[in-house]
């Protein structure tokens, strides 16, 4: 079976994050970027179908600061092909432009199973996923949370809100949003992924002009204003409950 893990890198939440001096969008000369965590998530679980039943992983990201890291990271716990695709990215690359940039690549490795986290922090105009199985013509579904494959389908566990899940089929090759790998994504000590460094190599695809198109257009980032209207309540639970009436009267709730 030939999985293929489309990933990408995000700014990392953790560390401050600033807005550009354009006002749409985030400054990206100190930012730091670290792979999607549901995209790790693909990742590992592309790594369990093969520990399983015996499988090719792939895995393909666009070229930014850091991702060969992430790439040999991925080798160090399984992957087999790591493919990183170059381009002039300097003038940003949404989610459509991703989706069209790794089409071509997907499509050379004949893939029977296409894994891509489900979401990431800077998704703003469409999940990668889906945008690449309407590009590809294949199905997808989403939010899954667990994988077994078996005569050309996939059974895929899918969660809905209130704790309902389902156990969908769908026929091969498709491609699945991942929203948690059947376990955590592995650790790999830094010694083994110098080790894959050394063992392991990062084929590139060229980008053709990115076509940028269908993307959400930014109209104005900024951070959140700070508001004028809360009051602060002080006094006995009597007191405040009091307060709180007459507020509601003056409003006119009561």
């Amino acid at each position: 079976m030939n999985i293929v893990v489309p990933v990408k890198l995000v700014p990392d939440l953790v560390e401050e994050i600033n807005i550009g001096s354009t006002g749409l969008a985030l400054d990206t000369e100190w930012i730091r970027l670290i792979i999607n965590e549901f995209d790790d998530h693909a990742i590992e679980q592309g790594i369990l179908l093969k520990e399983k039943g015996g499988a090719t992983v792939s895995v393909v990201a666009p070229e930014a600061e850091g991702v060969d890291d992430v790439l040999f990271t991925a080798a160090a716990k399984g992957a087999d092909r790591l493919i990183k695709i170059v381009g002039d990215f300097e003038g940003g690359l949404n989610n459509h432009a991703l989706a069209r940039a790794a089409k071509e690549v997907v499509q050379g490795l004949q893939p029977d199973l296409i894994l891509t986290g489900v979401q990431a922090n800077n998704d703003i105009d469409g999940p990668v996923g889906p945008l690449l199985a309407e590009y590809l013509g294949l199905p997808y579904i989403g939010y899954i949370s667990g994988v077994t494959v078996s005569g050309g389908k996939a059974q895929a566990r899918k969660e809905y809100p209130g704790g309902l899940v389902a156990e969908m089929e769908v026929n091969l090759p498709a491609v699945l949003g991942i929203q948690a790998a059947e376990q955590p994504p592995r650790y790999v000590a830094v010694s083994k992924v110098r080790q894959a460094m050394k063992t392991s190599s990062i084929s590139e695809h060229s980008a053709e002009a990115l076509d940028l198109s269908g993307s959400a257009a930014v109209g104005r980032m900024f951070q959140p204003e700070t508001g004028e209207k809360a009051t602060m309540l002080s006094g006995d639970p009597d007191e405040v409950s009091s307060q709180l009436v007459q507020i509601f009267k003056e409003l006119g709730v009561l």
